[in-house]
């Protein structure tokens, strides 16, 4: 016998290979967290400094090697790009939320499930599951819709 669909509105429960990505519109409605300060809070000191004295809001065109893409980036974004490219940008010291968060970053936001996150990060895709499931969002972090 089959189930019936979920009703509309109906959110399924996440399992451990739901996948999420960083949902910028929970940023947009979150009166509660600044995007640019925690943005800010994943790059290294100086450069965050840096970036932080500077009013200027420069643009600037970016390529994907790979796929050939031409997109956009202020100085916060290259900073980020150029950050993700350090071995420590993702490391057991960091909480799983800005592991995560940082994964997001480093892949251009491409959705992951838990068991692929696990690869990156080094914890539980468990951990990680129980973390994104609750009834909390962190930092955007949320399922695909």
């Amino acid at each position: 016998m089959q189930s019936p669909p979920p009703k509309p509105g109906f959110a399924l429960k996440p399992t451990l290979d739901t996948k999420y990505h960083i949902d910028y519109t929970w940023w947009e409605r979150n009166k509660e967290e600044d995007l640019r300060i925690y943005l800010l809070s994943h790059l290294p000191q100086e450069v965050r400094e840096r970036i932080a004295a500077n009013t200027s809001s420069n643009v600037i065109d970016q390529i994907d090697m790979e796929t050939g893409e031409v997109f956009r980036l202020d100085e916060i974004g290259m900073a980020l790009l150029d950050a993700a490219k350090a071995p420590d940008f993702i490391n057991p010291y960091t909480s799983v939320v800005d592991s995560i968060f940082r994964v997001f970053l480093a892949n251009g936001n491409q959705p992951l499930s838990a068991r692929e996150l696990e690869k990156y990060i080094g914890r539980p895709a468990s951990t990680i599951l129980k973390t994104l499931s609750g009834g909390r969002i962190y930092k955007g972090i949320r399922p695909v819709e």
